[in-house]
């Protein structure tokens, strides 16, 4: 996630393009921002965090629901979010959501981690 933002930031992404940083604080007011202005809503896993901080029934798949309607993408990393069946009603999970090319970026990134890392997934 940190290779793909720094591309971003210096403009050596595959769109080229140079991006800057936003985060209003509220995963509403940020994902509207995203849905109006393109771009990409995170709020990846961590060390202290291993299975994300947002959870996943009433914050990850609602905003992911409109993300995808709105003809984007929203992921894990690893899966799409829509396709995670919860374990529990407080389950939590990493997010990335929101313009198409910019979260596939993230998407292959997480593969070649996961390639270096020797997963089975």
């Amino acid at each position: 996630m940190q290779h793909v933002h720094s591309t971003w930031r210096t403009g050596q992404s595959k769109a080229g393009e140079r991006y800057t940083s936003r985060y209003v604080g509220s995963m509403v007011a940020d994902v509207h921002r995203t849905l109006m202005y393109g771009g990409v809503f995170g709020y990846p896993a961590d060390s202290k965090n291993a299975n994300g901080k947002l959870r996943l029934l009433y914050e990850a798949a609602p905003m992911s629901f409109l993300i995808e309607q709105a003809g984007g993408l929203s992921s894990t990393g690893r899966e799409r979010i829509m396709d995670v069946v919860p374990d529990n009603v407080h389950q939590r999970v990493p997010v990335v959501m929101g313009s198409r090319n910019e979260v596939q970026e993230v998407i292959d990134e997480y593969e070649k981690w996961d390639g270096k890392q020797g997963s089975i997934l």
